[in-house]
């Protein structure tokens, strides 16, 4: 997979309900770049805390045969993890520079920044020409580091926890929004007791821009910010800024209410025949169901019919049957579907003839 991909899928992990991610088209290595070697310089499981880094050493033997290398051609290393239970599952090196032979026949070091959020066995799986940024790289994959592949142990402690609360939640239609974000200690339930740097962004910057941090939390882990109505349906995220790629993130949608409105064609019709039922939901959340529903007694509502939510226009056609003589109580429901929340229309009646 690529890597700017695996990012995408990593970092828009929480809004599969969304139906947003990455895609995940297969490529072939690299074939100017052969690697006959990879080493991790650290034997012993590195022990690394809350928001801190530990850098360890990472060695390449590779060719790279790309008639116009630069003789100061870099690579990177991709990690990737075999157990754990750490948010990451993807570490990148820093650039791994030549530090003996040739760019065509050469060996390469440099360092992974290990964090506590890493807290896992990792496996140096493969290379990369140039050096690690979200939007860079060819349109190949990394290069496999053949036979046994070295294994890096990390055990992090005091892990930073990232919550979000949206106000309001749901956000109105038309309507701006604020997010209050927090990063604490997840293993002491408290913050770190210091002001945070961290990166608050959207949409693809989320995913394509790690260039440090834009904002810093109060001293109990605390940080807000105020979004336009125009970024409402924009990825939002807090990453927690590392080199070269966040050491943390969480990742969010905001929520809609389920605004609901539906109209009989008539309001009157022989008993048995069909009724046209036209509705919309607000903001058009496609595919997702309604049921047109009749009340039966006093209180029991009952669904009668469904239709899906149409693309773009948020439109519906249900069909009521009027079942006897007399008047019948209908509404429209709309469940909980992706972050649209639950809602009903008015009722409505149509008199059976």
């Amino acid at each position: 997979m690529r890597i700017r991909q695996v990012v995408a899928a990593l970092l828009m992990a929480p809004l599969v309900g969304l139906a947003l991610g990455a895609s995940t088209a297969q490529a072939d290595p690299n074939p100017n770049l052969t690697v006959s070697a990879a080493r991790i310089i650290r034997t012993t499981p590195v022990a690394v805390s809350s928001l801190n880094t530990v850098p360890v050493t990472v060695e390449v033997d590779a060719k790279y045969t790309w008639p116009d290398a630069s003789p100061d051609e870099t690579l990177f290393g991709i990690l990737e993890r075999s157990s754990g239970s750490g948010q990451l599952t993807y570490l990148f090196t820093t650039p791994l520079k030549r530090y003996e032979g040739t760019t065509q026949n050469g060996k390469w070091r440099g360092i992974v920044n290990v964090p506590s959020t890493a807290n896992g066995k990792f496996e140096l799986t493969g290379v990369m020409v140039g050096q690690y940024w979200p939007g860079s790289g060819d349109m190949t994959d990394p290069t496999p580091v053949p036979g046994v592949r070295p294994v890096l142990t990390v055990v992090g402690t005091n892990l930073p926890k990232i919550t979000a609360r949206i106000i309001p939640d749901p956000v109105p239609f038309g309507q701006g929004y604020s997010i209050r974000w927090s990063v604490i200690n997840s293993q002491t339930a408290k913050p770190y007791g210091t002001r945070l740097k961290v990166a608050l962004e959207n949409d693809s910057s989320c995913v394509e821009s790690f260039g440090g941090s834009n904002a810093l939390t109060d001293t109990n882990g605390y940080v807000t910010k105020t979004y336009p109505a125009s970024m409402a349906g924009a990825l939002n995220c807090l990453l927690l800024p590392s080199n070269p790629s966040p050491l943390g993130w969480l990742s969010i949608g905001i929520n809609r209410p389920g605004i609901v409105t539906a109209t009989p064609s008539k309001t009157s019709a022989p008993v048995g025949s069909i009724v046209p039922v036209n509705g919309v939901v607000m903001g058009a959340p496609t595919n997702c169901p309604v049921y047109l529903q009749r009340l039966y007694g006093a209180t029991a509502w009952r669904n009668v019919g469904t239709a899906k939510v149409r693309q773009s226009s948020g439109k519906f056609v249900l069909n009521a049957q009027p079942a006897y003589k007399g008047l019948l109580y209908y509404r429209v429901s709309f469940p909980a579907c992706y972050n649209y929340r639950a809602g009903v229309s008015k009722t409505f009646t149509i008199r059976g003839l």
